[in-house]
Order: structure tokens, then C-alpha cells, then sequence
């Protein structure tokens, strides 16, 4: 008779499916995956992103790619031709024109525009390591979300970061990053050991309970659409953890891979946080605690939607 926490540890470490079930898992993997890049004017740091989706060590089928804009100027448009262009990758841009904090309007176009049915979200700020597309595939299941993890660089080290260090991978080195002023955290270091019997055992361990994180989560497509979306009234501070609590009130059970699923996250300023957008979004999140809603009534069905360009 097995102790109850060695088997679930076992099952952690084997991503909670034995072989029997595990063959029979595989049908409900996708069978295609966007990657959705929500971005704002930061044509450096997006660049920086695309290089960790391009080099990522995934070759069941083409990745389709989404940059979700919230009004950029001509330089991102000309960065994601260039890029285009040089890859030879299926990335398309869905554009907004720039009126404020727009982040969830243009999502929900980005979703509408995505022909996948898997979509993997993440910020113009975030290098996905070369595994982080393969660890979404293998963690997607009907009746889930999965919720990844990030670790903070530092400006003067967000800046440095080239596209060798990305492509050659060094850079997800916790010797690396060390060495290059990472200071010490005590859970950020598990995040770039090179060790999955590690994740696994820290994934299963961890008390943070998985919340939907807009810079390394993933879905169902249809998923999205049964909660409408994201809530367009939503602004800065806490428009995420919003979506992913309605996916929850629909019965879509968050699956935490905090130390399986990483990418790292470059520093910038956030003139867009204002205290006001932070305490109605707190309100808003309440009210969705309170009354366990599901369907957001901003979000794909609404009235009065402006007009977008998708190129």
C-alpha cells in the first residue's frame, strides 16, 4: 500500500498521469498552439521576446504567433516585418489604435484572430526559455489552464541580454545569471536549475495556488470564449488574475508549473499603474469573488467595438 503523499508526488513527477492514462491523454492535446504577445511601444523588449519564441524546441507543427498591439508606433510595426521576414514565421499583427490602456481589448482581437485552438500567452517583456512551448503542450488538458513562472532580471541586465545569449540558452543559467548581478531569491533560483525531477517535486510542493498569469499561461480557446473573454473595463493591476478567477467559476481548474514552465522577465516602468485603475480592479474582482460570475458582459459580445487592422 502506497503512502498517499509518495503517490502524489509520483504522479506530480509524472505530470499527474500513470501509462494507461497517459496514452489516452495524448488525444486531448492540442492539435495547434498560438503564442499571444501582448506589447506597447517597447520594440527592444519585444524583440527580445520574439527571439525566445523563435528558438523554442518544439517541432510537432508550426506555431502560429500573435502580437497583440495597444496602439504601437511605425518602429514595432516595422520590428515585427523585419522579424517576419528573416523567420519566416507565421506571426501576425493585431493593432489598435493607441487610446490609453486598451491590454484587454486587444487581447480579446488577438483571440478572435488566432486560427489555434491552444493559445499560450505572454508580455513583450518575457524570454521564454527553449523548452516553454513543449511544457504547455505537455501540461494541456481539457478542463485546465496552466499557470507558468517568471524570474526578474534587473534593468541594467534586461538591457544587456543579447540574442546569442537566448538562442544559446546560457542565459536560463542560474551560474550565468549569477555572475551577471541576479541577486539571490529564494524562489526564483529553483526556476533556472536544469533539474525537472526538481520542478516536478517543487511544482507539487509549492503552497502558491495557480492563478492565471498574463505573461506565462495558457488555455483552450473555447475556453475563452465561455467566459466572453477578457473584461475590457479592466486597466492595469490585477486585469489577469480577473480572467483567470471567471475561468475558475466556470470549473477550469488551474494547473501551477511555477518551476516547469519559465521565462525571464526584463525590467521597465509601468506609467500606466495608476492607484485609481489598481482599486477598481480590486472592486471588480471582488464582485466576481462574491457572486461567482462567469461571463464577463465586456468582452467579445458588447456593443459599440471601434475598428481594428489585423495585418
Amino acid at each position: 500500500m502506497r503512502l498517499p503523499i509518495l503517490t502524489s508526488l509520483r504522479d506530480a513527477m509524472l505530470q499527474n498521469f500513470p501509462p494507461s492514462r497517459r496514452r489516452a491523454a495524448l488525444a486531448e492535446r492540442p492539435r495547434s498552439i498560438a503564442v499571444v504577445i501582448s506589447t506597447y511601444n517597447n520594440p527592444a523588449w519585444l524583440e527580445k521576446t520574439l527571439w525566445g519564441c523563435l528558438n523554442q524546441r518544439f517541432d510537432r507543427f508550426p506555431l502560429e504567433i500573435l502580437i497583440a498591439d495597444d496602439g504601437s508606433g511605425d518602429e514595432t510595426g516595422a520590428l515585427i516585418d523585419r522579424v517576419r521576414a528573416e523567420s519566416g514565421a507565421h506571426i501576425k499583427r493585431v493593432w489598435i489604435p493607441d487610446d490609453g490602456f486598451q491590454k484587454c481589448r486587444v487581447l480579446n482581437l488577438a483571440v478572435e484572430a488566432a486560427e489555434s485552438e491552444y493559445l499560450i500567452f505572454t508580455d513583450q517583456d518575457c524570454v521564454a526559455r527553449p523548452d516553454l512551448v513543449e511544457t504547455h503542450y505537455r501540461a494541456a488538458r481539457r478542463g485546465w489552464f496552466v499557470s507558468g513562472g517568471y524570474v526578474k532580471l534587473p534593468l541594467d541586465l534586461s538591457r544587456a541580454l543579447t540574442r546569442d545569449d537566448v538562442e544559446s540558452g546560457r542565459c536560463f543559467s542560474l551560474r550565468w545569471l549569477r555572475e551577471r548581478g541576479l541577486k539571490k531569491r529564494l524562489f526564483s533560483a529553483p526556476k533556472v536549475v536544469d533539474s525537472p525531477f526538481l520542478a516536478a517535486v517543487l511544482n507539487w510542493s509549492t503552497p502558491t495556488r495557480a492563478t492565471w498569469n498574463g505573461c506565462d499561461s495558457s488555455c483552450w480557446k473555447d475556453d475563452i470564449y465561455r467566459v466572453n473573454g477578457f473584461n475590457e473595463e479592466m486597466r492595469y493591476g490585477g486585469l489577469d488574475r480577473e480572467f483567470g478567477e471567471r475561468l475558475a467559476n466556470l470549473g477550469v481548474r488551474g494547473k501551477q508549473l511555477r518551476y516547469s514552465l519559465v521565462a525571464l522577465h526584463l525590467d521597465h516602468k509601468r506609467p500606466y499603474a495608476t492607484r485609481e485603475s489598481i482599486e477598481k480592479n480590486r472592486q471588480i474582482r471582488a464582485e466576481i469573488r462574491k457572486t461567482k460570475q462567469i461571463r464577463t458582459p465586456n468582452g467579445f459580445v458588447k456593443e459599440n467595438v471601434a475598428s481594428s487592422a489585423v495585418e
